[in-house]
């Protein structure tokens, strides 16, 4: 059994004793945790209000009726989005004007593993003193539960066709240059929430055949979920086989991204943001962000489109705040095993912007 303790969430494999492994126990004490930071950091009126998504992992209903009943215990109303990914969950809390939210992911990780990965009510994680301060709170039990007439309730609410129609608005997005483009495109969700919105959001855009690879969203992964080469030689042989013009691969919860060329090649992970942020920069000219581990293609390219570029430290958190100190239009993480994290602002994600 594992349990890690970070300040951007805690992630542990399910059951096991309390406090070596992520137990229901362990779960309750640091979503109550979570939400004393969030009551003492409030800024709306009337009670807390807090969004909660996750992805299909097996123990993720489980891990998900914990979470939201604890909230409600301490007093919270719960905004549930259900199955949902991570960009997905991010755009709610803002669009909820919500007080923080709550991912239910490992990210990459196996099956055996789940998360809470922390989000304050600006939609982003949660920054260095923040995490510490949940993990503090924690540690020392500090918490109180609400009393019978103040107990939070739970509204149900399904956020996948919103962020779907919200892309389709972006002035980026061509779609009927996409539908007349006639595009066959193959999606693998490793069996996960992207096996919901991925096609959902290639179907809007007008793409004409959707191949689904492990796009049902049962939580039993097809292959190890870490989207990197060794781990799509099958996808990259079905998408050879099946004629389509591209591939996508995404990881359970949709944060993580590998491109497959038609011919069942991998698209040059150090190219992926180059090449998103050529076409950005090409109507949106701006500035660009990066973190430290990734190529200076970003910065040639930002330069050659008249824009400034400045390296982040790793982390998303790191990235998006240095994104609002520079005025950045687009920034990404990237990653040495072949995937990215776009992120730009306003609630741009990847999936978005790879689709325009």
């Amino acid at each position: 059994m594992t349990l890690i303790k970070s300040i951007s969430g805690i992630r542990g494999t399910i059951g096991g004793v309390p406090g070596e492994g992520l137990s229901p126990l362990d779960v309750v004490k640091f979503t109550a945790a979570y939400c004393t930071w969030a009551k003492n950091n409030q800024t709306s009126e009337g009670k807390l209000r807090i969004v909660v998504g996750r992805d299909a992992r097996i123990s993720g209903k489980m891990v998900n009726a914990l979470v939201s009943g604890t909230l409600m215990g301490m007093g919270a109303d719960v905004i549930n989005i259900g199955l949902a990914t991570t960009p997905t969950t991010e755009i709610a809390v803002t669009t909820e004007n919500a007080d923080g939210g709550i991912i239910l992911t490992a990210s990459h990780n196996p099956k055996q593993w789940n998360a809470l990965k922390l989000l304050n009510n600006k939609g982003e994680f949660l920054d260095d003193a923040a995490g510490k301060t949940v993990l503090a709170i924690a540690e020392k039990g500090d918490f109180y539960f609400a009393e019978v007439d103040d107990l939070g309730v739970e509204t149900v609410k399904d956020y996948t066709n919103y962020h779907v129609q919200h892309v389709l608005g972006l002035d980026l997005v061509d779609v009927e240059a996409i539908r007349a483009a006639k595009f066959k495109v193959a999606v693998d969700a490793v069996n996960s929430v992207g096996g919901v919105a991925v096609p959902a959001m290639l179907k809007a855009l007008g793409v004409s055949e959707v191949v689904e690879i492990n796009c049902e969203p049962h939580g039993h992964f097809a292959h190890t979920p870490e989207p990197i080469p060794e781990n799509l030689q099958e996808t990259s042989a079905i998408i050879r086989d099946k004629g389509v013009d591209v591939g996508f691969v995404v990881d359970p919860d949709v944060d993580r991204l590998a491109i497959i060329n038609e011919d069942g090649t991998m698209f040059n992970e150090e190219y992926t943001l180059v090449a998103v942020a050529d076409y950005v920069l090409s109507q949106t000219p701006g500035n660009t962000v990066s973190n430290l581990s990734s190529s200076r293609a970003l910065r040639d390219i930002t330069e050659k489109h008249g824009g400034t570029y400045a390296p982040s430290a790793v982390g998303e958190v790191n990235v998006t705040t240095l994104m609002k100190e520079t005025g950045a239009v687009i920034g990404g993480e990237e990653t040495v095993e072949l995937s990215i994290r776009p992120v730009i602002m306003d609630a741009i994600r990847w999936w978005e912007l790879v689709c325009s």
